[in-house]
């Protein structure tokens, strides 16, 4: 495994989403050489990690670990970015529970992505690339915006006529970005200048 890219400056942190004792199945190695492994998603830009961890360490699903940069991890031996095709099957579930809860977590973050959100080209805003946003929302939240900035996913469904859930909107816009490597645009997943 290589290491991630590093910003020196930044700790990046993860939130495991599986566990794997006996290490990676397909890794090669005989059993009694293997590492604990395991995957984890990035608090801050949505990354994927296949990590190795540390023998020594008592890890869990739902733990936070240092991922970036190297001298500041605690329990991560290695760690590399990874599709979501990667994961296995019990990282692949636990994921919509973890960025959700990632998104009630910072909701001022994602709040002033409605507050924020701007136009990409003429014909395309970044709020109609949420689902279910179309025309009639999108210009429903940009009037709203201009009266009074949202203050809370609650606010926002109130004073949005139509707007149902903005918080599990974004889910399931994060949700997208991370399954689909092809997609032209991308808001959340693997954008660091995003972070606070």
């Amino acid at each position: 495994m290589s290491d991630v890219d590093t910003d020196e400056t930044t700790v990046r942190r993860a939130v495991v989403l599986d566990y794997l004792p006996h290490g990676l199945s397909d890794d090669g190695r005989p059993q009694y050489q293997k590492s604990p492994a395991g995957y984890a998603l990035g608090l801050e830009d949505f990354q994927l990690y296949e990590i190795a961890f540390d023998p020594d360490e008592r890890v869990t699903i739902g733990n936070r670990v240092v991922v970036d940069p190297a001298d500041e991890r605690d329990v991560v031996d290695e760690c590399h970015t990874v599709a979501y095709e990667g994961l296995t099957s019990g990282a692949q579930s636990e994921l919509e529970y973890v960025v959700g809860d990632l998104v009630e977590e910072d909701e001022e973050r994602f709040v002033d992505f409605y507050n924020e959100a701007q136009p990409i080209t003429l014909r395309l805003h970044q709020l109609n690339l949420l689902p279910g946003i179309g025309k009639k929302l999108r210009n429903g939240i940009l009037d709203e915006r201009k009266r009074k900035p949202f203050e809370s996913f609650e606010e926002l469904e109130e004073r949005v006529s139509g707007l149902h859930d903005p918080d599990d909107v974004l889910v399931q816009r994060i949700l997208e970005e991370l399954r689909d490597d092809d997609l032209k645009y991308r808001t959340f997943v693997g954008r660091r200048d995003q972070q606070a």
